[in-house]
């Protein structure tokens, strides 16, 4: 299991967004930092993530997951997809980062269960790795 730089704050993630090179641009105001920090522990451990879908440098699914993996400089597969127009692209200094949970405990556990699967291993084991 690898070391986890502890709690992430909207701080953490400004500046590692503000040093790096090939930053996205999101089209959500507001994000979960516990859906970050349990993406980010997955990230670190080896657990594989879908791809982002992306228009152009426009993040259209996959927010958590794209913060997540600047944390744990692992870079993600992207899919084209396309904007609508209804899209809003927003810079990241006017995200609201929040602590409130948006996951119910039943869909944090369908959602270990699906990577679980995509990796190729044990609900168990993953559970273990991501303690």
């Amino acid at each position: 299991m690898k070391k986890i730089m502890g709690e992430i704050n909207e701080k953490i993630i400004l500046t590692v967004i503000e040093k790096s090179n090939d930053i996205l641009i999101t089209t959500h105001n507001k994000l979960c930092l516990p859906i970050i920090n349990r993406i980010y522990k997955k990230m670190i451990n080896g657990i594989k993530f879908d791809d982002i879908k992306v228009c152009n440098t426009v993040i259209i699914d996959g927010h958590h997951r794209y913060i997540s993996s600047l944390l744990a400089k692992i870079k993600l597969d992207e899919s084209k997809s396309y904007k609508t127009n209804a899209t809003v692209e927003y810079k990241w200094t006017d995200v609201e980062f929040v602590e409130e949970e948006w996951d119910t405990k039943d869909k944090i556990k369908r959602l270990n269960e699906i990577d679980a699967e995509f990796n190729n291993m044990s609900i168990e084991k993953l559970i273990e790795i991501t303690k």
